[in-house]
């Protein structure tokens, strides 16, 4: 009996802690979308599915700012480089006169002749690298050739008659210094120029960097130094032969008849023929203006010019190609002064000619000479001068 009572003692006590045991609980509710974090950088955080639909959407949208656009695409600063790269300056406190482009990274979009539409110094590029450079060789090398062709088929012009013995006086001291100080000025800013512009084609293969470096550093610097004297000297040649370089009736006739050149009778001429009068108000006066303004320029020695980077880009592609075709042009003038001509090159030299050159290349200027129209001895009192200068050997 005992045993009874214990057995179902226990058994309401097991029933009654199972009846004080809670239900186990029911799992929570799916959590909404936590929300965006703030990182404290200025930029939130953001689950790339939950965003709206594309940012695109917007009928505005490449017209946002900078903030609109970080209220859709947070973090995206597209706007500000693309304002960037259209030219957009920032604050600067330089003064614009010595900094002008200081808040300024990247230029706007320009077009320059035979350029695609792009920043300008992309479009600068292009123009050098693209029409400059290759088409400035083909110039030179046509010129060379020529040159080379004419001398071949033609070889040197020689005189006809036996000289005399009797001088005339063609170039003065003056004259001649002139000449050489605006010719020796020429020559280093043209073998300058070529190497500085073609070298890594031709020497940086041959010489290495280091040689080639240091070269062009020195020539760069020849080439700034000779540019001033080249401009000078330039003013006192178009002076000094202004006089007998004016266009006359008798310069038509020359042109028409190509100066003789292919029929081998020489056509008369003054002092200075046609051909030469070409050189000297095309090449000395009209592409000397525009090579010396546009190096000055580059030098930045004119005084109150602000020199940004597109004017500088500009006065570059207009001195590049003046510069071509003004070497183009005294290529033909150095050939005809030197081994096309017997006893050109000794003119500027001495400055005497024989009177049978004077006759057979310059017969007008001959005639006025015998005339007594003008002196035959220029550059001292006739008085002083001697009858018939020592002869000296042709060239």
């Amino acid at each position: 009996m005992r045993r009874m009572l214990l057995t179902l003692g226990l058994a309401l006590a097991a029933l009654g802690v199972s009846a004080q045991t809670p239900a186990p609980a029911a799992p929570p509710p799916a959590s909404a979308p936590a929300a965006q974090a703030d990182t404290g950088l200025g930029v939130k955080s953001a689950n790339i599915f939950q965003l709206a639909p594309g940012a695109d959407a917007d009928p505005k949208y490449k017209d946002q700012t900078n903030a609109e656009r970080g209220q859709v695409q947070p973090g995206n600063n597209a706007p500000m480089w693309r304002a960037v790269g259209q030219g957009l300056s920032g604050y600067t406190s330089l003064p614009k006169s010595q900094a002008p482009e200081a808040g300024n990274l990247i230029q706007p979009f320009v077009q320059y002749p035979g350029s695609r539409l792009a920043s300008a110094g992309e479009a600068w590029r292009q123009v050098r690298n693209n029409i400059i450079i290759p088409y400035g060789a083909a110039l030179l090398l046509i010129a060379v050739g020529a040159m080379a062709l004419f001398y071949v088929s033609k070889g040197t012009m020689e005189l006809h008659g036996q000289e005399t013995g009797r001088k005339i006086e063609r170039f003065t001291p003056f004259e001649r210094s002139a000449h050489w100080a605006n010719a020796i000025a020429f020559c280093a800013l043209a073998i300058s120029g070529i190497v500085m512009a073609y070298g890594k084609f031709f020497l940086l293969p041959l010489i290495g960097s280091t040689l080639f470096g240091w070269l062009t550093f020195a020539l760069k610097n020849l080439h700034n130094f000779a540019g001033p004297l080249f401009a000078v000297s330039l003013v006192i040649v178009f002076v000094t032969f202004l006089k007998d370089n004016l266009p006359s009736k008798e310069d038509l006739v020359w042109l028409a008849k190509g100066g003789g050149l292919f029929s081998g009778t020489e056509v008369p001429s003054h002092r200075f023929n046609a051909g030469e009068k070409v050189v000297f108000w095309g090449g000395v006066l009209f592409l000397g203006l525009i090579v010396v303004g546009s190096g000055l320029v580059l030098d930045m020695l004119i005084p109150g010019l602000i020199y940004e980077r597109g004017t500088m880009q500009i006065a570059a592609m207009i001195h590049g190609v003046a510069a071509l075709f003004m070497m183009a042009m005294f290529i033909g003038h150095i050939y005809m002064g030197t081994i096309g001509m017997r006893g050109a090159y000794k003119a500027m030299r001495e400055g005497y000619v024989d009177e049978t050159w004077a006759k057979e290349h310059h017969e007008l200027w001959y005639n006025d000479v015998k005339s007594g129209k003008i002196p035959a001895q220029r550059s001292v009192p006739a008085s002083d001068a001697p009858a018939t200068p020592a002869k000296t050997a042709s060239v």
